[in-house]
């Protein structure tokens, strides 16, 4: 069964571009055309290098066309946490996600409903305060002028029930994800990039000092150097060992038919995006067309019909109430990792990759793909230090089995905190 989503409805229909039918020389080879690798590609070009880029179906396909459009800065540790781990440089790095993003958009033009209306994290469980508050004073002691929202607030904020605290960042905001890869890939051929789709490579192997890419078709792609932006959708053909990196989680999504105005005026009148803090919680904001869009994590079986959605729109009814029409839902995967950490990585000379941004993709894999490029093109530091070796997962082939059973427990220890 076909889940088209909101986005995809909502966008306008992507040019035609050709797959890749000959062999290619070039600088930089980029593997993937999401928002990483489309922002690499793009600031590469913008830098001189000579780019090809190979997207296995059309920019925006995976998980950069399907998300909730939430861009919000930061990784999942606090800011002390960070500057512990990889220094001062590594939390001013993800502070910045967000406006990196925002700057892009505006620098570009791109039509993508980019607005930097702020994000609040909300807490429904008492135990989720302190964390909360204390995440907020951190960022505040870095100048960022967020704020504290009680219980009242954010009923008042939010239009949804059951919230007895959360912050605000204002650095956050809201895109149309497909509209934004679809802009991304626009500017990246304006610069130079040699972009093509439907072209799935088949294997990546060493020539000499660089690489070969192999596809399908026949055709090869000879470069100095390779950025893997497949993430979560790595083909262990490809990559056995990134494939193997990350649990794919799935993220559920629905829509509302459009809400009225009253319903406009009770829920996010300010336009915020909300994700709360439970272990299996659910994210929400204004979509297009003046739609409620609630999302969460899903089952990791892929949907296959309306029914395997209810316990999202049963979620969305316990915060808003009932009452409301669901139009569209949709799915698609999002990388974890068990320390909701990424994973930057330089396995082998003129190789880096990254996957699992843990729910952080928007911003902070535009933001990535940019500091790619100048570690590649410029030698630039990246903002973490890279490992030398992809981690793997162990038996991650029954990732559905035990990621199902991880989900149950997380659910019973959401359903004991108080």
């Amino acid at each position: 069964m076909a889940f088209p989503s909101l986005w995809a409805e909502t966008a306008p229909a992507p040019p035609v571009r050709a797959s890749l039918e000959e062999s290619l020389r070039c600088d930089v080879l980029v593997i993937g055309g999401g928002f990483q690798g489309l922002s690499a590609a793009l600031h590469l070009a913008e830098a001189g290098t000579d780019v090809v880029l190979l997207e296995a179906k059309e920019p925006g396909f995976g998980a950069s066309g399907r998300n909730g459009g939430q861009v919000i800065p930061g990784l999942k540790d606090d800011p002390d946490t960070l500057d512990r781990l990889w220094g001062p440089e590594a939390s001013a790095f993800a502070g910045d996600t967000a406006d990196t993003l925002f700057a892009l958009v505006a620098r570009l033009g791109i039509d993508c409903d980019a607005v930097q209306g702020g994000w609040i994290q909300a807490g429904n469980r008492q135990v989720h305060l302190p964390a909360l508050q204390a995440r907020l004073r951190q960022w505040q002691v870095r100048g960022v002028a967020c704020d504290w929202l009680d219980a009242a607030e954010m009923a008042q904020v939010t239009g949804a029930r059951g919230f007895l605290g959360g912050w605000r960042d204002p650095r956050a905001g809201r895109v149309h994800p497909l509209k934004l890869a679809q802009g991304l890939a626009k500017a990246a051929e304006a610069a130079g990039v040699r972009l093509f789709t439907r072209s799935p490579v088949e294997r990546l192997d060493r020539s000499g000092a660089g690489w070969r890419a192999r596809l399908s078709s026949g055709a090869e792609v000879t470069a100095e150097r390779v950025i893997v932006a497949s993430n979560v959708y790595t083909p262990p053909r490809l990559d056995p060992q990134l494939a193997r990196a990350t649990v794919p989680a799935n993220s559920f999504q629905v829509a509302t038919a459009p809400l009225s105005d009253a319903q406009l005026a009770r829920i996010l009148p300010g336009g915020e995006v909300v994700s709360e803090t439970r272990r299996v919680g659910t994210y929400f904001r204004i979509g297009p067309q003046n739609r409620l869009m609630v999302g969460g994590r899903g089952s990791f079986a892929d949907p296959q019909g309306p029914a395997d959605f209810a316990r999202i729109e049963a979620e969305l009814a316990a915060l808003f109430g009932t009452g409301f029409e669901i139009t569209h839902r949709w799915f698609g995967r999002v990388g974890m990792t068990p320390d909701h950490r990424m994973r930057l990585c330089v396995p082998a000379p003129g190789l880096l990759t990254a996957t699992g941004f843990n729910g952080r993709g928007v911003a902070l894999s535009v933001a990535l793909g940019k500091a790619m490029a100048a570690h590649v093109a410029k030698g630039a530091p990246l903002p973490i230090p890279p490992s030398s070796e992809i981690p793997t997962l162990p038996f991650h082939g029954l990732h559905r089995i035990y990621g199902g059973i991880a989900i149950h427990y997380y659910r019973l220890r959401d359903a004991l905190d108080r």
